[in-house]
Parts: structure tokens; sequence; C-alpha cells
């Protein structure tokens, strides 16, 4: 048996998940230093990265990994607003959640050098 529908439907589904995102987006911009500071490397390496790409699956590759870096700096700061949502006391596990964010952003920045290197050397 199906579970009733949860909200909209169809094509307002869609816009309103559109608004929804382009609202996290603007929070991410408003809100978080180091978000604002990966889209401005994006804003340089993604049209670098399309020049210098020599085939599609370069460019996608060095496209992607500047992407990826935003990705995982937005579920960081995600992570990181609901830890504080629950609590601002210190706690390990809060720490820990954190600290895992933050080591994710990190192995996506380390993939992102690695990546143009092996691309742009190979």
């Amino acid at each position: 048996m199906d579970s009733p529908p949860k909200g909209a439907t169809g094509l307002r589904r869609i816009v309103n998940a559109a608004r929804y995102s382009l609202a996290g987006l603007a929070a991410a911009v408003r809100q978080e230093a180091a978000f604002r500071q990966e889209l401005m490397l994006a804003v340089v390496l993604v049209p670098l990265g399309l020049y210098l790409g020599r085939s599609g699956s370069e460019r996608a590759l060095l496209v992607g990994s500047v992407l990826l870096v935003l990705v995982v700096e937005l579920l960081n700061s995600a992570i990181e607003s609901a830890v504080d949502r629950i609590s601002t006391e210190r706690h390990p596990l809060a720490g820990t959640a954190k600290d895992l964010g933050s080591a994710a952003v990190m192995l996506s920045l380390v993939t992102l050098g690695a990546v143009w290197l092996l691309v742009l050397l190979g």
C-alpha cells in the first residue's frame, strides 16, 4: 500500500524543491564564510577546468571535483546547523559530528587537488 502524499505533487513539488534549494544556497552564501571562499574558488576553477580539459571526460573530472567541494561544504554546514540546533553545549558526540564533517570537506579538497594534478600533468 502506498503512503499518502506528504505535500505538493507534480510540477508544484518541483517548483517548491527548487525554491528550497535556492534558499539553502542563499543561506550558505550569507552565513558560511567557508562556503563563500570555496564558491569564489569555483568561480575561478570551473571556467579554467572547462578551458584546460582536453576532452569531455577531463572537463567533467576537473569541474566535478570543484563542485564536489561545494556539495560537501553544504552537507558539513547542514550537520553543524543541526548539531547547534540540538544544543550549543559542548558534548563529545557533537564535537565528533562537526569534526567528521570538517574531515569530509578536507578530503574533498584533497580530491580536488589530486584530480587537477592527475588530469593536467597526466
